[in-house]
């Protein structure tokens, strides 16, 4: 499959897929684009979702169609390039606590190190957002160092509460509702 992809979501979305993997250089190409589409939004946009590899652009349906949103997008590709906007730069206090991080003995465990490796390596990166919001109130974050990769759980985690850090393969997660 070349990149970009597109392909028709429903009857009111376009998804375009830049890879298929949590990779920097992918998720510039999403950032790009979503750039790109606030500064000149086509006709009949409704909402655009980015995600890690992907962005979803949702039209309203009596205004445009998915052939004319597809070559909208296309030309606003090939255009020039946004200005580009200098991140912020967040500290996010996280308490590591027993009573806290339930899991975290556990982690270290899985990973062979100590939990004092484990926050020093989870303390030691920096994190990029990637999205928000897959799960309502979750802010999924890339740059979990490689050492603290976990698989997801065989069952999802219900209730949650907020404030909580998850590690779920190579992504971060930070309950915040």
């Amino acid at each position: 499959m070349t990149f970009p992809h597109f392909r028709a979501v429903a009857d009111r979305a376009v998804l375009v897929e830049f890879g298929s993997v949590i990779a920097p250089q992918i998720h510039a190409q999403v950032v790009r684009l979503d750039r790109l589409l606030s500064l000149t939004p086509p006709l009949g946009l409704v909402e655009v979702t980015p995600a890690y590899a992907n962005l979803m652009i949702s039209f309203d349906p009596l205004i445009t169609d998915h052939d004319a949103m597809i070559q909208a997008v296309q030309a606003v590709l090939s255009g020039p390039e946004p200005v580009q906007t200098q991140p912020r730069l967040h500290d996010i206090p996280v308490c590591y606590d027993a009573d806290l991080g339930t899991d975290l003995a556990q982690v270290a465990q899985m990973k062979g190190m100590s939990t004092e490796a484990v926050i020093a390596a989870h303390l030691g990166a920096e994190y990029r957002v990637y999205l928000y919001g897959f799960a309502p109130g979750y802010a999924y974050l890339a740059g979990t160092p490689e050492a603290l990769h976990l698989p997801r759980k065989p069952a999802a985690v219900r209730d949650i509460p907020a404030g909580r850090v998850i590690i779920a393969g190579p992504q971060c997660i930070v309950t915040t509702l």
